[in-house]
């Protein structure tokens, strides 16, 4: 699990220790994602939405793809498809993906790097495994995050933010015991890269085996915490968390997460994604890549895109034909 990482993370910026009087966030339920195939036929573990999740204001998805070696031309990816109605964040641990999009945006997505498409008011894309990956097989793994946008927001332009792995913020935590990537929002008084409609956090740690990671979370937002490798406890009450859970963490100003003193991931560490943002509180409606507020107004995403509305495959590009055809 290579992401982006420091040989001494000693050097880095501490999160402040929350204060005392700060009311640890507590833990509301701990979900176990579930599998399923996703774009060509890989696999993906989903913690949200779920039967146990429904809802994540202000986020739509969670997808955890990987880890899986794959063998030679055995990787696959998503084809040419539509969204409109909110953003995709493609954050890569291990391997490449390469992106492309009716709007020009797209490229490599390396090792630590993170892809942001605001699909707004509509855009194709495709979301393929490198082709050196395909070609000799390899480690792939990454994790891919849908955020909301409010009804004023849902048919902004199209946009694309590529945030290489050295863009992102790099702390550590008060007693130097765990590394933190900041990709977006505020984490303990720190900024991430990454630019957003909807007020969110996005981190992923690294907690070495029997640290503790404590940090101040803003008090409006919402809290998670989803394992991508490890064991753990989280809040005041040690609520165990293993690979492929989610917690879901209620009122408080600050979130606590303890690594086991045994870890048995492939780095070693206890490595967790905090994510919450500002709940949006509007109606959502979804419909495979369209997320709105209404069906009229999924009706009307169909129709856009059957029409040809939300762009079209760049000619270099057509080798394959759109989801719909």
């Amino acid at each position: 699990m290579p992401a982006i990482t420091v040989d001494d993370i000693l050097v880095l910026p501490r999160l402040p220790r929350p204060e005392q009087t700060m009311r640890q966030r507590p833990v509301r339920t701990v979900t176990t994602a579930h599998k399923q195939l996703e774009g060509a036929g890989f696999e993906v573990r989903r913690p949200f939405p779920s039967l146990d999740v429904r809802t994540a204001d202000p986020f739509i998805l969670l997808d955890h793809m990987g880890p899986v070696a794959y063998e030679p031309y055995q990787a696959k990816g998503a084809p040419w498809h539509p969204h409109r109605g909110f953003e995709t964040v493609t954050y890569m641990i291990d391997g490449t993906m390469v992106h492309h999009d009716s709007n020009g945006g797209g490229g490599t997505i390396a090792e630590g790097d993170t892809q942001w498409m605001t699909a707004g008011s509509g855009i194709l894309h495709d979301e393929l495994p490198a082709e050196e990956l395909v070609i000799s097989g390899g480690v792939f793994h990454g994790v891919q995050l849908w955020v909301n946008l409010p009804r004023s927001l849902k048919m902004a332009d199209p946009r694309y933010q590529d945030l290489r792995a050295s863009e992102l913020t790099l702390v550590t935590s008060h007693d130097g015991g765990a590394l933190v990537r900041i990709i977006a929002g505020n984490v303990g008084g720190y900024e991430g890269p990454g630019s957003t409609y909807t007020p969110i956090a996005y981190a992923h740690t690294s907690i070495s085996p029997g640290a503790r990671l404590e940090t101040p979370w803003p008090q409006e937002f919402t809290a998670m915490a989803y394992v991508l490798a490890g064991s753990g406890t989280i809040g005041d009450e040690g609520r165990t968390l293993t690979e492929g859970q989610l917690a879901v963490l209620g009122h408080g100003e600050a979130v606590a997460l303890t690594a086991d003193d045994r870890q048995e991931g492939p780095t070693g560490q206890f490595e967790v994604l905090l994510l919450g943002g500002a709940p949006i509180r509007e109606p959502v409606v979804q419909y495979g890549p369209f997320v709105m507020n209404s069906k009229q107004e999924i009706i009307d995403a169909v129709t856009d895109f059957e029409a040809g509305r939300m762009g079209h495959i760049p000619a270099e590009h057509m080798t394959g034909r759109r989801l719909g055809e």
